[in-house]
């Protein structure tokens, strides 16, 4: 089949009177309808405006419904595999094709049923349960250890080298497709900082060895400083959240061709919502007094030409629901200062190289998968709310 677009956004251009082919369920050519030859059926979206499937390149499909983690460690996972279920076809409705899910103790599961093709969903790119030191960020500090140390919420503690070394480990032997790790602390969790660095070079350097050694990128939630460049000196893949970027930080970026996952979206609405939101009062001073750092350091960021892929960090509350992730492309336009196209770029090509496989663009060899909005995002950024049809390799779903 080929596909006639009025507006074509491939994630590297944009093309007017744009045409892809797809075979397969992948792109096989892709340019203007003078340049590209007709092979196959006909889709006519010659009036419309398409774009790549969105990526969210930082979530957590976990099925929460509360943004206090006490909540998370008291549910079952029966009822958190069932809002998670949910939660994916609410991800899919939004134009979100694929997601990078950074700490579930249920979305391999999920994505194994939608991989079978007995659920309808995104494509599902997971950690498991992310990897934490005890007190780190994803210790759930106000309980006793022995309730927490196997993965109560979304993380398992590991201390020393040899630890790590199990648990990453375990997670390959889970089927998980990427590895999670936290290099700092962070804002929802209650006794550290989002500056204090955690874990030590040695047991990085053993996660990130044991993850590369079976083909798993590795993500850290890195905010601070030290921690972010812990993680890029022993090798990490990408950088989560990284509030308070040095200049050191973004020359190891580029030395490292890391990938920046900010996650401006759920910062927004903790602070701008979070207070009746059930957000812990330590979650909000800490959010509150990272804000300004966080938005600068994307645009410093910016400037430097590191790849800043779109993230949201939504879990599911009302908060911060899945359905409305494209909050992170309009936080990119707004408050960064991306351009609409580079916005589309950050949550399809660049959100791509976050995952193992080929998606994020209609580039030739990747997935077919697209969308098709209610206008161009270029005369108001909010139409990437408007999606009319999605496609997953090559097929309506939408």
């Amino acid at each position: 089949m080929y596909v006639d677009c009025g507006t074509l956004f491939t994630g590297e251009a944009v093309v007017s009177d744009g045409r892809f082919v797809v075979e397969d369920g992948r792109v096989t050519a892709v340019g203007t309808r003078d340049d590209v030859d007709a092979v196959g059926d006909r889709v006519d979206r010659s009036e419309d405006v398409v774009v790549p499937g969105f990526v969210d390149a930082h979530l957590h499909l976990k099925g929460a419904r509360s943004m206090d983690p006490m909540d998370w460690a008291a549910g079952t996972t029966a009822e958190s595999a069932a809002r998670a279920v949910a939660d994916a076809g609410s991800l899919l409705d939004a134009g979100f094709t694929t997601i990078r899910d950074v700490g579930s103790d249920v979305a391999i599961g999920v994505r194994n049923a939608i991989d079978a093709g007995e659920l309808e969903g995104p494509r599902v790119y997971t950690s498991g349960r992310s990897i934490s030191q005890t007190g780190g960020h994803g210790d759930l500090h106000m309980l006793p250890r022995e309730w927490v140390k196997d993965g109560a919420g979304i993380s398992t503690l590991a201390d020393g080298e040899d630890e790590c070394r199990r648990v990453a480990r375990e997670r390959h032997r889970d089927g998980a497709d990427l590895l999670k790790i936290m290099t700092t602390g962070g804002v929802l969790s209650e006794k550290d900082s989002p500056t204090e660095a955690q874990f030590t070079d040695e047991e990085v350097a053993a996660l990130v060895e044991e993850a590369h050694r079976v083909g798993m990128p590795v993500a850290s939630h890195a905010q601070g400083a030290a921690g972010v460049k812990r993680a890029l000196e022993n090798g990490v893949d990408t950088i989560e959240h990284g509030f308070h970027l040095d200049e050191e930080c973004l020359d190891r970026m580029l030395e490292t061709d890391a990938t920046f996952v900010p996650t401006l979206a759920i910062m927004y609405r903790i602070v701008t919502e979070g207070e009746d939101h059930g957000v812990p009062e330590h979650g909000l001073r800490k959010a509150r007094a990272a804000r300004e750092a966080h938005f600068d350091a994307v645009r410093r960021a910016k400037e430097a030409g590191v790849p800043i892929a779109a993230g949201t960090d939504f879990i599911g509350p009302d908060l911060v629901p899945h359905g409305e992730n494209a909050l992170e492309l309009e936080l990119l336009v707004e408050e960064v200062g991306f351009s609409p196209d580079e916005a589309i770029a950050a949550a399809t090509r660049i959100a791509g190289r976050t995952i193992p496989d080929d998606v994020g663009g209609l580039a030739p060899g990747n997935y077919a998968d697209f969308l098709v909005l209610g206008g161009d995002p270029r005369d108001d950024i909010g139409h990437v709310y408007d999606v009319e049809a999605v496609f997953k390799g090559g097929d309506r779903v939408r």
